[in-house]
């Protein structure tokens, strides 16, 4: 997907441009919403990354994405796509799919299973709310300079085990009543083995797109966390459908 597929919609792209009309063609913009991932990562001591700091990445997931990162401004200087690249720091929200950190902290915590967390839990990730990632691409979107690139961060770095901390101490103040496996929620954290090529942190410089677009994230981890939290204590039947796959058969419904 993230290299095929940016290809394709970059080959379908340059060819409807060819059929546009000159007063169409001045609105079009191929808005491509890449990671921080690309960069690598940093020491404890090390600067944020900004848009001029040199792709480094770790994991063949990070190399796909920096592979589009290129390929779209290769287009954008060969075919004179009129281009806009985000690089985004770790989101979380509503919706976020339960294999993530956050959601399947929450879930396992609920149903009593095992908190993983890889490592020492040491690693750090600036995390940004969702709906705050959304307001940022539709400025980005509607005022960015063409062919320019903006990184958009939360200001918000965490360790994970922080993270995995944090939202214990949500759902002891949230939930009346606990699985009967446990005392505390904190109980059901356990380190295991940390995954090959774990970055150790990431960390988003954003104050280009404040400076030059302003735009700044309205949540604080603290607002965004309770947010979240309470939303998947709400949304219990949505969490059930996607853990059992049943959305993966309405996809196939719809689309026959």
């Amino acid at each position: 997907t993230n290299i095929i597929g940016t290809y394709n919609l970059l080959e379908t792209s340059r060819l409807f441009l060819k059929s546009l009309p000159s007063d169409r063609l001045e609105n079009f913009r191929f808005h491509h919403v890449s990671t921080d991932e690309v960069y690598g990562d940093l020491e404890a001591k090390e600067k944020p990354f900004t848009e001029y700091n040199p792709y480094l990445p770790s994991s063949p997931y990070a190399a796909s994405k920096a592979s589009s990162d290129h390929l779209v401004r290769a287009w954008g200087r060969t075919f004179k796509m009129p281009y806009l690249i985000t690089n985004c720091s770790n989101n979380y929200g509503p919706y976020h799919f339960p294999e993530k950190l956050i959601p399947n902290t929450i879930l396992s915590a609920l149903n009593g299973k095992t908190i993983s967390v890889y490592g020492d839990g040491n690693q750090i990730r600036d995390w940004l709310f969702v709906d705050d990632h959304a307001r940022a691409l539709s400025i980005v979107l509607s005022q960015g300079i063409v062919g320019e690139t903006y990184n958009i961060g939360g200001n918000n770095e965490k360790t994970n085990i922080e993270v995995v901390e944090s939202i214990c101490n949500l759902l002891e103040e949230l939930v009346i009543t606990k699985p009967k496996n446990i005392s505390f929620f904190r109980d059901l954290i356990q380190f295991v083995s940390d995954r090959p090529g774990h970055d150790k942190r990431y960390a988003i410089d954003a104050s280009k797109i404040t400076k030059d677009l302003g735009w700044t994230p309205i949540e604080t981890f603290e607002s965004g966390l309770r947010k979240t939290v309470s939303w998947y204590l709400e949304n219990n039947k949505w969490c059930k459908r996607v853990l059992s796959g049943d959305y993966k058969l309405d996809r196939i419904g719809t689309s026959s």
